[in-house]
């Protein structure tokens, strides 16, 4: 496998830099969101929390914009005692690229408060349902002292779930209400946790103890409040439109995106892939195959096919340590402390593959999630090759894994609470096409699942700007619609049909967060190129962008390019 595109003499490190009052600032900021969210601390690895969950009512979120504020207000104190002189007070260049991320950021974070946006967050993957059920799931139960945390921390379910119903309700009362098909799919999955056989029963605390029971009990209810009283106010019309998405655009690409040019050029790059699929679809299997078919041939492959979740990790685990191993004696320099990294199923079983971080100190390793329905047992390795290339090394193990090595650099906000999707999804995605380039996609088969991943990401972006947007369907006059948008997604991609649905209803209810992927990509390829044409290399572009962290993506082209 080649990789003589990005190998390059090593650039020796910045030396040491002393902690600034601005990173003072930021540190004490995240320990009181710690605070605030002990949710959060458990994801990075911030110790003391981990019996205590928060109660997602109206009053926690005005206390997060509260602090929100106040670190505002330190920024902009700062910046203004800031001068032209050796002061040790002053801003040094880190601390000018923390200003910018955390005014970006925060900002954004506050508009989305002030129209009401976290009162009424309610979707099948990221509100706050999931964020107590994967919080548990995290964390560890190894020991009597965690087995008692996640006790404790399940004896505030209840107290957490009605507060979060507060917070729905009080939207409610105000107009607003997630689309229907959102709470149909919460509402399920409440239902899961509160039955029989539910994942809270295999956190390592005794399934039949007043805990588990009464968490379960919690969950009950919330579904019967959501499928009996709060779908009754919810709106069938999943688009959010052009004000609402622009605003939810800008958070997750992290750069302002001219949302007609975007949904133009999607379609453009799904028709230069869809041509690159029906040449491998010819040369794999004929002249007269499409590409559907060459999706049925390539799984009926035995070499390509995985028979259970057994065969899934191991074969999961052993191509993320192969990449870790080749990828650090020639593309990249990765620090010893990312080179471990842990494949495992997610228990949720709702559909999906993720990536939880580290802990700050590594304690707590990077982990790969296949979050497996129930009902699918076979898996293709030709079709997730690059799933795994994706999650792992090159793309987001590396990335936040190199992000928490810069300790020198970045303070601990720009460390673990700082994440910008265009910049991480969409590094992950160019990290897919990296591989391609170093040679690992020779295989016909595996270069066509890249592609599908490719194809589905371009897709998004068109399926995303045309719900949302309203916008007419490329073969003609109808308006973009959910049932329009599932077929548009079965034509694009090779998804099951359980994971196809639950795909699309997290576009639907997430709105924004899927294009960020190849808009993300999109963005990083320009920068690489420009960084290359000012005279950088391929590998130290990537060591120089990665040093970072997590930025939006227009801080990165100002800090990256001359």
């Amino acid at each position: 496998m080649s990789s003589e595109k990005i190998v390059d003499h090593q650039t020796p490190r910045s030396e040491e830099r002393a902690p600034s009052l601005l990173d003072a600032s930021c540190e004490g900021f995240v320990y009181d969101l710690a605070a605030l969210s002990p949710t959060d601390a458990t994801a990075w690895g911030i110790n003391g929390y981990e019996g205590d969950l928060q109660d997602f009512s109206p009053e926690y979120w005005s206390a997060r914009a509260d602090r929100t504020r106040e670190m505002i207000a330190d920024v902009d104190a700062f910046d203004d005692g800031t001068d032209e002189c050796d002061d040790d007070d002053d801003f040094d260049e880190v601390d000018h690229v923390t200003a910018a991320v955390l005014r970006d950021r925060l900002c954004l974070d506050l508009d989305l408060h002030y129209h009401g946006e976290d009162l009424a967050l309610l979707n099948n993957i990221a509100s706050p349902v999931q964020t107590i059920r994967d919080t548990l799931v995290l964390m560890p139960n190894e020991t009597v002292e965690q087995i008692d945390a996640i006790r404790s921390r399940l004896s505030q379910v209840k107290k957490s779930l009605e507060g979060y119903q507060e917070s729905l309700a009080e939207a409610a009362a105000h107009g607003h209400v997630a689309p229907s098909r959102q709470i149909d799919d919460v509402t399920s999955q409440c239902g899961d946790l509160a039955d029989s056989g539910s994942l809270l029963e295999s956190l390592g605390v005794d399934p039949h103890s007043a805990e588990v029971a009464s968490a379960k009990h919690a969950f009950a209810d919330l579904a019967d409040w959501l499928s009996e009283q709060l779908v009754t106010h919810a709106p069938h019309e999943d688009a959010v439109g052009r004000d609402r998405y622009r605003r939810f655009s800008h958070l997750f690409v992290g750069d302002t995106v001219d949302l007609d040019e975007a949904y133009t050029w999607g379609l453009e790059r799904l028709r230069e892939i869809t041509d690159e699929q029906k040449r491998i679809a010819a040369k794999l299997y004929g002249s007269k195959t499409s590409v559907t078919r060459a999706f049925r041939h390539l799984n009926a492959e035995e070499r390509y096919t995985l028979n259970g979740t057994d065969e899934l990790v191991e074969w999961m685990q052993r191509t993320a340590d192969q990449a870790v191993t080749d990828l650090s004696a020639t593309a990249f320099d990765i620090p010893e402390q990312v080179r471990t990294i842990e494949c495992r199923i997610d228990p949720a079983g709702t559909g999906g593959i993720f990536y939880t971080p580290p802990s700050d100190d590594f304690s707590r390793p990077g982990r790969m999630w296949w979050s497996v329905p129930p009902t699918q047992k076979t898996f293709h390795t030709w079709q997730e090759l690059t799933t795994v290339f994706h999650e792992g090394v090159p793309g987001h193990h590396l990335q936040i894994g190199q992000t928490l090595v810069e300790r020198d650099k970045l303070n601990l906000w720009r460390r673990v609470a700082c994440w910008n999707s265009g910049h991480g999804e969409g590094w992950a995605l160019y990290a897919e096409q990296l591989m391609e380039e170093l040679g690992y996609h020779e295989d016909l088969g595996t270069r066509m699942g890249l592609l599908d991943a490719q194809r589905l990401r371009a897709a998004r972006v068109v399926l995303d700007i045309g719900v949302h947007l309203r916008k007419k369907a490329p073969e003609g006059a109808n308006v973009w619609d959910a049932s329009y948008a599932k077929a548009f997604l079965r034509d694009n991609s090779a998804m099951d049909e359980a994971n196809l649905r639950f795909e699309l209803n997290r576009y639907l209810g997430w709105p924004g967060q899927a294009p960020s992927y190849a808009l993300g990509q999109r963005l990083w390829q320009q920068t690489r190129d420009d960084a290359v044409a000012q005279g950088q290399s391929v590998r130290d572009f990537h060591r120089e962008a990665l040093s970072l962290g997590s930025i939006p993506m227009s801080i990165l082209r100002e800090q990256i390019l001359n």
